[in-house]
């Protein structure tokens, strides 16, 4: 951990949210010198790219409970096939949202590249939301916040079945840190499908380090190893104004260093994507510099 090879994937999905920008998410964070400063920790960078993307503009919205479900699903199977094929060719993916629907597609393409190899993935999200509506309690219909309930099983058949079979991952192997708004339909998703989730209250009582190593313990039992799904909007907006979704009373700049730190310190994360960097209403392109500082940290950046 991590291969001397990076995959960078942009994933310019805005579909799954109401407010536009996030589509223009990865080409901030790749203004932010992305590919240079994960150079710079030693790594061959290869960019593959964007996936291709429908526009809101050209698509059906269709189903107002679940909207513009087959553009989403269509390119998240598109975006599974590139990280699957990254990891066949020995590459850590990291790719760049777009909002948080596009984690459907970057999970089952790492979870499709181990369920070949008869091994099992897990999970951390970190996040201010609990992303496990189903379209039936959505009060939105959006899709950026169905995505985890996709990968661990529940949902339209659309999204869980992609690449023919589901769970992505077993829900026992998942664990979202960070969390601190969550839908009233929502909730007994979160506390009946088995994952473990850390709200805000048991970073506060029990501190950041206590939290990440039971997270990435679950995440790592009897698996190959996990994929972390960074939502900015896991910080507070002080430091990540530019999110799609920002709620206040997020970790700190430090203590979300530190999360990415003892990541990498793990040797298990397989891949990662970031998303929700909203450009448009950002303040000088600071989340999508945040954002590449968290990614370094991550891939193994250190103070000393």
């Amino acid at each position: 951990m991590p291969p001397s090879h990076i995959a960078i994937i942009g994933a310019p999905l805005d579909l799954g949210q109401g407010r536009r920008g996030v589509d223009m998410g990865p080409s901030a964070v790749r203004v932010a010198n992305l590919n240079g400063r994960i150079a710079s920790l030693g790594y061959t960078v290869e960019d593959l790219g964007n996936v291709e993307v429908a526009q809101p503009e050209t698509a059906q919205e269709g189903n107002s409970r679940a909207k513009y479900l087959t553009e989403i699903a269509a390119t998240c199977t598109r975006l599974g096939a590139m990280v699957d094929q990254a990891l066949s060719r020995g590459r850590l993916p990291v790719a760049l949202g777009g909002d948080h629907s596009v984690a459907i597609g970057t999970t089952s393409g790492v979870s499709r590249y181990f369920h070949a190899r008869n091994q099992k993935l897990g999970i951390i999200w970190l996040d201010a939301h609990a992303d496990m509506n189903t379209p039936e309690s959505s009060p939105s219909g959006n899709v950026h916040g169905m995505p985890l309930a996709c990968i661990v099983g529940l949902g339209p058949p659309e999204l869980t079945q992609l690449f023919g079979y589901a769970p992505k991952v077993d829900a026992r192997n998942a664990a979202i840190v960070g969390l601190r708004d969550v839908d009233q339909m929502e909730k007994p998703h979160v506390r009946e499908s088995g994952l473990r989730a850390f709200t805000m209250r048991d970073l506060d009582e029990r501190g950041l380090r206590s939290v990440m190593d039971e997270a990435i313990h679950l995440a790592c039992d009897g698996t190959a190893g996990f994929h972390l799904s960074l939502d900015m909007d896991f910080v507070d907006p002080q430091d990540a104004p530019g999110v799609g979704t920002p709620v206040r009373g997020g970790v700190t700049y430090r203590e979300a260093h530190l999360a990415m730190e003892m990541i990498c310190d793990s040797g298990r994360m397989v891949s990662m994507e970031v998303v929700e960097v909203n450009p448009v209403i950002d303040e000088v392109n600071r989340t999508a510099d945040l954002a590449v500082e968290l990614i370094m940290s991550g891939l193994g950046k250190r103070i000393l």
